[in-house]
């Protein structure tokens, strides 16, 4: 039995209540309830991929298409979304502008077929594509030849590097806002020192976002296309993360930080399209990939990096909206004066 400094003697669960406030409990509990989202989500996203409704262009005869469209679409558990094209080209351009995610091109005097696959948008699709279309080939007596035409680079053989340099640059964003916030408290003291994060964090977002182009670029080899490019998309990412987490611990103060690792790592990891693209996502996950920042910047990179640009406006869109929208609620909350969920001996010491 303890005693405290006057001589007054605590039992042991009065010496617990005192050692552990009721504030460290509700951060324990809620750090608990964060690492069970954590399997929750990563388990349900990949404990049983399969391709849903993927994109498929079908080149055939016209006698033909209809009734092969038709066919593929009805295979069990709907793996395809089959949609006549009317050419080689057109298909191969429909890859490349990230329209589709694969071709049949069917050889009427024959009785093998070509399957365009692009293993740079993600080679567990691409893969996925060819069993599903091998096996029905296998039931019309015909086989088929697989040819990508989107291949991933030497040093990406499973065009994941996007994927990880985007979750690299999201866990640099919103540690360097938790730092931030360690170091100098939680919620800055009023307008003009939020402005001085969010200035800071830019310079952090334009450093890292090229540091991370040059890891995988010169340096690794291994991510083709435009330095430049990954550059901007990297500094967005940064900013876009780094903001929202700003803008989450004015809002809720410390806790803020695990509201964004809970946005930004127990959601948006698992739903970025990297390991699994999002047609091989259960539904949940694949629809909330595309509007949370690693699955927009993943789907970016990817782009940059295998498809000259294709398809950047909507994920760039995306980033921007959570890096404007974090700036603001920041400035607006450091305007406000106090968000919620802290004490307000918790706020920015003076002179921080």
């Amino acid at each position: 039995m303890a005693t405290t400094d006057d001589g007054t003697r605590l039992s042991f669960a009065e010496e617990v209540r005192s050692a552990v406030t009721p504030r460290a409990a509700l951060l324990v509990t809620g750090v608990l309830g964060l690492m069970v989202a954590f399997i929750t989500s990563y388990t349900g996203a990949f404990h049983h991929p399969k391709p849903d409704r993927v994109p498929l262009d079908v080149v055939a005869p016209a006698q033909l298409r209809g009734g092969l469209v038709a066919k593929l679409d009805r295979l069990p558990g709907a793996p395809l979304d089959p949609r006549p094209a009317g050419s080689e080209r057109e298909a191969r351009r429909r890859i490349a502008d990230r329209e589709t995610d694969a071709a049949l091109l069917v050889d009427p005097r024959g009785r093998t077929d070509r399957l365009l696959v692009a293993g740079g948008g993600g080679a567990s699709l691409a893969q996925a594509v060819e069993l599903v279309v091998t096996a029905a080939e296998k039931e019309q007596q015909r086989t088929v030849r697989t040819e990508d035409v989107v291949p991933a680079g030497a040093g990406d053989s499973r065009s994941l590097s996007s994927f990880y340099l985007v979750v690299g640059w999201c866990v640099g964003g919103y540690l360097c806002a938790a730092i931030l916030a360690i170091s100098a408290g939680a919620r800055p003291a009023n307008r003009q020192r939020a402005m001085i994060r969010l200035a800071a964090l830019a310079v952090y977002a334009i450093a890292a976002g090229l540091a991370g182009a040059i890891v995988v670029g010169p340096v690794l080899g291994a991510l083709p296309g435009s330095l430049f490019g990954l550059w901007g998309l990297g500094a967005l990412t940064v900013f876009a993360v780094g903001a929202t987490t700003l803008a989450f611990q004015g809002l809720l103060g410390i806790i803020g930080i695990g509201l964004a690792i809970l946005v930004i790592v127990v959601f948006g990891n698992p739903s970025a399209g990297g390991a699994y693209p999002y047609p091989l996502l259960p539904p949940f996950w694949r629809a909330i990939g595309p509007a949370l920042p690693p699955g927009a910047g993943t789907w970016a990179a990817r782009s940059i990096a295998y498809f000259r640009g294709q398809a950047l406006t909507g994920p760039l869109l995306v980033l921007s909206a959570w890096a404007v929208g974090g700036a603001l609620v920041t400035l607006v909350l450091a305007s406000l004066g106090r968000g919620l969920g802290e004490r307000p001996a918790a706020a920015e010491r003076p002179g921080a």
